[in-house]
């Protein structure tokens, strides 16, 4: 069943790149903050690299304007190369968080089949807000589509 707002973030841990190295990154992300939070099928894949990514990147400035604490992008794709594609997108201000295995995807029932690009299961192209771990806003994509999960209609919900 695919998550709806209201419902509170499935307990998944993800992983993200420090200068230590690997580290896991739980609920508590999500706890006492407001966090923008995007999903895209793949790291450094045309659409993913060439606007949602940056969109954030530039609107960063104004989703924490109007109270959003941390944004967040999520992608089924391990710790390192989403790791590479912040760091040479110079996505600082973003955390990266890696569903390595695809649990958070599959969790939220937010997975697209994207085996005939020989990319196996990945997650749906979406953005979320959410409130100390409750989901306030979702902005699923059609497929192959591009408009409701961008950082501009994000801010336009805010």
């Amino acid at each position: 069943m695919t998550i709806q707002i209201g419902d509170t973030l499935p307990d998944v841990t993800f992983t993200t790149m420090t200068a230590d190295g690997p580290e896991p990154v739980g609920k508590d992300f999500f706890a006492g903050k407001t966090v923008a939070l995007f999903a895209v099928p793949g790291a450094f894949t045309p659409t993913c690299s060439a606007k949602h990514l940056p969109g954030f990147i530039e609107k960063a400035g104004d989703l924490k304007a109007k109270g959003v604490d941390a944004i967040a992008c999520t992608s089924v794709n391990d710790v390192f190369v989403m790791g590479a594609w912040g760091k040479s997108a110079g996505a600082e201000g973003i955390t990266m968080l890696a569903d390595g295995n695809g649990a958070f995807a599959q969790a939220v029932g937010l997975t697209m089949d994207g085996s005939k690009f020989g990319m196996g299961t990945r997650s749906q192209r979406y953005s979320m807000l959410v409130e100390d771990g409750v989901v306030k806003q979702l902005n699923v994509e059609g497929p192959g589509e591009f408009k409701v999960s961008t950082a501009d209609h994000l801010l336009g919900q805010l």
